[in-house]
């Protein structure tokens, strides 16, 4: 049911990546599930993780791992989070990335483990240590589209997204996957992520690519409030392609890779909100008119976060007074409800805080009808402005929920 948005089978490959998968039987049988990246050497890689305070396993070693070696292979596997296993699921973990760099010829410490899927519960490590021989059997450059399906859960479609730029005559390719539909609110980045690139990023240039990435993309999605034991983004940079190493966030080549990487990034965050559990419509939320961007993000999120603004939206239904009650309700005391104005695409249907004088419930209808819809409020207190992506919620995400592990 996913709104505008189909698998992308243009998706480059990345010169010092490859990927395999595996169908291991983790939870259930004849479906992709195992997901094996190597590395070329030399390669660096920046991550985010979940702040949750439950994060699950795979995030707690990823994070030990990176502390102290240079990634050479990444372990991904759907089914079981591995959350809230406490010391039996690191150790799970551990055996999972033991297997990876016996199978690689690398050290345990220099493989990344990530886990989705149900927590609480253990998964079956000698599935996928059996699943591992496969999967670097499959290792291919042009693995891409595989790999998005093989770390799907809930998802109903692959998701992934490509670039291909020239940077002073070279040619710089960023290819990325993720999922994520269901479990996502900003915290970080609220799905599974893995972006690479062959540009030259390293030190502070590679982190700080990652960041300006997130914050405007996976940072800036909510399909239900909820944030993950699991989430964490990545970005590899194999430094393949012909250039000068960027080391600093500066410049015209590292500001080219930047757009390229934002674009990707924009484009998988849109995707999670697109294909968000049960989702028929495609929501845009902007707030301007705020005295800060902290300030358009706290009101736009309470409106995406509002179930009765969500089920508005699903019924079609012009109820504009729940977008009204919303905005009050988003702790901005001294908010002057007089100067709020609130536009649905091209309708404006609130003025100086009261329904807009041309405005019809017909009107209204009409536009709510449509699969993409765009909000806009105007806070009337400064010249701040934020934008967010968000879903309805329809019966099916109840009942994806609701039978979430039968």
């Amino acid at each position: 049911m996913a709104v505008g948005l189909q698998e992308n089978s243009q998706l480059y490959p990345v010169p010092g990546v490859q990927l395999g998968v595996a169908a291991a039987g983790i939870k259930k049988p004849d479906r992709l599930d195992l997901t094996l990246l190597q590395l070329a050497p030399d390669t660096r890689l920046a991550a985010v993780f979940t702040r949750n305070r439950f994060c699950a396993a795979p995030v707690i070693l990823a994070r030990n791992h990176l502390r102290v070696s240079s990634p050479r292979a990444l372990v991904i596997n759907t089914g079981y989070a591995n959350a809230g296993t406490g010391e039996p699921g690191i150790e799970d973990a551990r055996a999972v990335c033991d297997g990876v760099a016996r199978q690689l010829g690398c050290e345990l410490e220099e493989v990344l483990p990530f886990s989705t899927g149900v927590i609480g519960e253990r998964f079956p490590v000698e599935r996928l240590l059996a699943g591992l021989s496969p999967c670097k059997a499959d290792l291919k450059a042009d693995n891409w589209l595989p790999a998005a399906r093989a770390i799907m859960t809930t998802d109903t479609v692959a998701k992934g997204a490509s670039r291909q730029i020239q940077v002073d005559g070279v040619t710089v390719t960023v290819t990325g996957i993720c999922k994520g539909a269901g479990m996502i609110r900003p915290d970080m980045a609220t799905m599974l992520a893995f972006i690479a690139t062959d540009a030259p990023l390293c030190g502070p240039a590679l982190e700080a690519c990652l960041q300006t990435a997130v914050n405007q993309s996976f940072n800036r999605i909510t399909v239900d409030g909820d944030t993950s034991t699991n989430d964490a983004c990545v970005l590899i940079a194999t430094g393949k392609a012909d250039l000068p190493a960027m080391r600093e966030p500066a410049g015209a080549a590292f500001s080219a890779v930047q757009q390229a990487v934002n674009e990707v990034t924009r484009e998988l965050a849109q995707a999670i909100v697109r294909d968000g559990e049960g989702a028929t419509k495609f929501i845009s939320i902007e707030v301007e008119g705020g005295r800060d961007v902290s300030e358009c993000l706290q009101v736009a999120y309470r409106i995406a976060h509002s179930p009765l603004v969500k089920t508005a939206f699903f019924a079609s239904d012009p109820n504009w007074g729940r977008l009204l009650a919303a905005i009050g309700s988003a702790g901005i005391d001294d908010l002057d409800v007089s100067k709020v104005s609130i536009c649905l695409d091209d309708l404006r249907i609130v003025q100086h805080g009261a329904k807009a004088p041309a405005y019809t419930e017909a009107a209204g209808a009409a536009v709510m009808a449509r699969p993409e819809v765009g909000i806009c409020v105007n806070l009337g207190r400064g010249n701040a402005a934020e934008m967010i992506w968000t879903c309805d919620f329809s019966y099916d995400y109840v009942k994806i929920n609701a039978e979430y592990r039968t």
